[in-house]
């Protein structure tokens, strides 16, 4: 199905109803597709938990925040 950006603008639930029951939708402009209004994949419907990485994510370097010394960014710079 194609339809004008100001049919889309008006009728927007019905064409969601649409590609949620399998149909394909475009929107145009003047004439011209430019859009495609297409489904999403499935999800879990879970949301993100904080905390999950906890234990998981290791430092090597506790200092690592820290600017540089001059000394360790001339041999960073030398090491190209």
């Amino acid at each position: 199905m194609k339809v004008s950006v100001a049919t889309a603008k008006n009728n927007l639930t019905k064409l969601i109803k649409a590609v949620e029951d399998g149909g394909e939708v475009t929107i145009c402009r003047r004439g011209r597709a430019v859009v495609d209004l297409v489904r999403t994949s499935e999800t879990d419907g879970k949301k993100p938990k904080f905390g999950t990485k906890k234990g998981k994510i290791q430092f090597h370097d506790p200092h690592w925040w820290k600017p540089l010394s001059d000394e360790e960014v001339e041999a960073f710079v030398e090491g190209r």
